[in-house]
């Protein structure tokens, strides 16, 4: 009787769980309850985040960082900008990855006049990288895993928050929030694990957004061109943030303790950027009439700062491990821990995103494993012309 009990017990866990899956793989966006959640976060972080965040001092103390190597993308503006200048303030040599190295030599020039008379002068350099070309991640990779150093954070700050603008798809065929967003620095830091390993214990930082909470991932219409969704910026950032949180999750899985890699989503909170470039009028109006709900760049920095130094983020991401939770670490706009949205805690849907990301930026599913054996691993996208 035991037997048959177990036995039946067995059936009914199976169709529940074929159950389980069958809904989860038919779901084609948040639930109601899902959806109001999202936008009561959105709408709590930005009326109280001021206050949550008190307990910090502006800009952030950071310890000295010599010996120290960071890349940073997205580095001319905004809080990259903040991050890159506050790290080489401390010692740190930051490496710009930017798209516009004019203006990133600009930038230095400033940072080594406004900083001569109080010190060694900055230890800063700049590196080509679009990340809407794939091809130009994986020569910014091969071009810095050739110098056989060390690195010690990854910083994948650039974004993109096109709003009200129409859909738009990168030359490599992806839409741009998803790429620049997500498919680009999942690329990036998959290339880059040589140099983390290298400089273990090391971590990536993935400067993510409260905007996730009403994200929704379709793994079959990445691009939001099938019409089972309409596009929108909206529905473009949103999405590719929650893609971002999952694809860090899985990463975060599969590098083993001995790696000395530990993956950080982090969300500035409100900030004004140059992400305000593309609001609409009244929007733009709206920020500059609520000053003291919104951030400034350097107030939006802390929390890269702190996940890229604080001491005890390792052992935090390895307790994460260890009781196997499902989502990698996130750090809120305060510096506290604290939980990605429910969706992102649909381990089936992240393995299908960890899957689909691999395929659509060219890489064989097991690289990971590969390059943490010391194997090369090849780019579709390497050795191609722009």
């Amino acid at each position: 009787m035991a037997s048959s009990s177990s036995s039946e017990s067995n059936n009914d866990e199976r169709e529940t769980t074929t159950t389980t899956t069958s809904f989860k793989s038919n779901k084609t966006g948040l639930g109601w309850m899902e959806w109001l959640r999202g936008w009561f976060y959105l709408a709590y972080e930005m009326l109280f985040q001021r206050i949550m965040a008190s307990h910090l001092q502006n800009p952030m103390p950071l310890p000295p960082l010599n010996d120290f190597t960071c890349i940073i993308t997205g580095s001319t503006s905004g809080i990259g900008r903040e991050t890159a200048r506050q790290l080489a303030e401390s010692g740190a040599h930051v490496v710009m990855a930017v798209r516009n190295t004019k203006a990133a030599h600009d930038l230095i020039q400033k940072w080594q006049d406004e900083w001569s008379g109080r010190g060694l002068p900055l230890n800063i350099e700049v590196m080509e990288l679009d990340l809407l070309s794939l091809a130009s991640v994986v020569r910014f990779s091969e071009a810095w895993n050739a110098r056989s150093g060390p690195l010690h954070v990854l910083i994948n700050n650039a974004g993109i928050f096109s709003i009200g603008e129409p859909q738009k798809f990168s030359k490599d065929g992806y839409e741009e929030h998803m790429q620049v967003n997500h498919l680009a620095p999942a690329l990036l830091s998959v290339l880059l694990l040589p140099s983390l390993i290298r400089g273990s214990p090391s971590r990536i930082v993935n400067v993510n957004s409260i905007m996730h909470q009403v994200g929704f991932v379709d793994t079959e219409d990445m691009n939001v061109t099938s019409g089972k969704r309409k596009f929108t910026s909206l529905v473009g950032y949103s999405g590719s943030k929650l893609a971002q949180v999952m694809f860090s999750s899985v990463l975060h899985k599969k590098l083993p303790a001995e790696a000395g890699i530990s993956v950080v989503c982090v969300s500035p909170g409100i900030v004004q950027t140059n992400v305000a470039r593309d609001l609409p009028k009244i929007v733009q109006a709206a920020y500059h009439l609520i000053p003291y709900f919104i951030f400034s760049a350097e107030e939006g920095s802390r929390s890269s700062l702190f996940a890229a130094t604080d001491p005890q983020i390792p052992e935090y991401c390895e307790m994460l491990k260890a009781d196997e939770w499902p989502v990698s670490a996130f750090i809120s706009q305060d510096c506290r821990p604290t939980n990605a949205s429910e969706e992102s805690h649909n381990l089936e849907t992240s393995y299908r995103v960890w899957e689909k990301t691999l395929q659509m930026v060219g890489l064989p599913s097991d690289a990971v494993e590969r390059l943490i054996e010391g194997e090369d691993v090849d780019c579709k996208y390497g050795a191609r012309d722009d």
